[in-house]
């Protein structure tokens, strides 16, 4: 599978649910292909914005779509990777707020 393969399946699947693909594809289409890196790498799709643990037990609130995903777009438009965004992010020209990670301290491998 490729990131373009990933991008058509993850469409079909997320949109109904609210969640878009970020427009800026210069963006979306690297961070896709670094989650079928950690794919291939951890066996999951880890959170390419976030340093994976590399054990799924420990990652799993970073499987994206992370945990933090929905409270992230509801409050700021967009995930922490800004991967997954509203329809209204896209839609707006404005300038973007930069969402703060919600990820436990304890849960982050410093």
């Amino acid at each position: 599978m490729d990131a373009k393969q990933l991008y058509e399946m993850l469409k079909k699947v997320q949109e109904p649910k609210g969640y878009y693909f970020n427009k800026d594809m210069e963006m979306t289409m690297p961070l896709l292909e670094s989650l079928l890196i950690n794919k291939e790498r951890l066996g999951y799709m880890a959170c390419p914005c976030r340093l994976a643990n590399g054990e799924y037990e420990a990652d799993k609130d970073i499987v994206c779509p992370c945990t933090y995903r929905e409270d992230d777009v509801k409050e700021y438009g967009a995930c922490y990777c800004a991967l997954y965004v509203s329809k209204e992010y896209n839609e707006d020209s404005g300038e973007k707020e930069v969402v703060p990670e919600r990820r436990p301290p304890e849960n982050i491998l410093f």
